[in-house]
């Protein structure tokens, strides 16, 4: 298991019930791929320095998770074919042991 940094956006058009879904959506692929979610940064609603996909502002939130290559695909994968996820960044913060 190696320790990550994920950063993603979601799109601040949705209310708070559908940013939830979403959020756990998110988070269940890496809790149901014998990951764990170590601490959950909410940054709330921040405006874009430019504009992505006629959008101006985002829902930011970071997440420490410790995870396996498997979690951590399946996480990505789901990423991008949702179209409530506009951008998402995931960082190994900790070499392997």
């Amino acid at each position: 298991m190696k320790k990550y940094e994920i950063m993603y956006i979601i799109n601040a058009s949705l209310d708070e019930a559908q940013f939830t879904a979403v959020q756990d959506r998110l988070h269940q692929t890496i809790t149901n791929n014998q990951g764990t979610i170590d601490n959950v940064d909410d940054w709330g609603i921040k405006e874009f320095a430019y504009e992505i996909d006629h959008m101006k502002k985002g829902h930011y939130v970071v997440i420490n998770v410790t995870a396996n290559n498997e979690g951590i695909a399946e996480f990505q994968r789901l990423s991008r074919i949702s179209n409530n996820v506009v951008r998402i960044m995931v960082v190994k913060t900790e070499d392997e042991k």
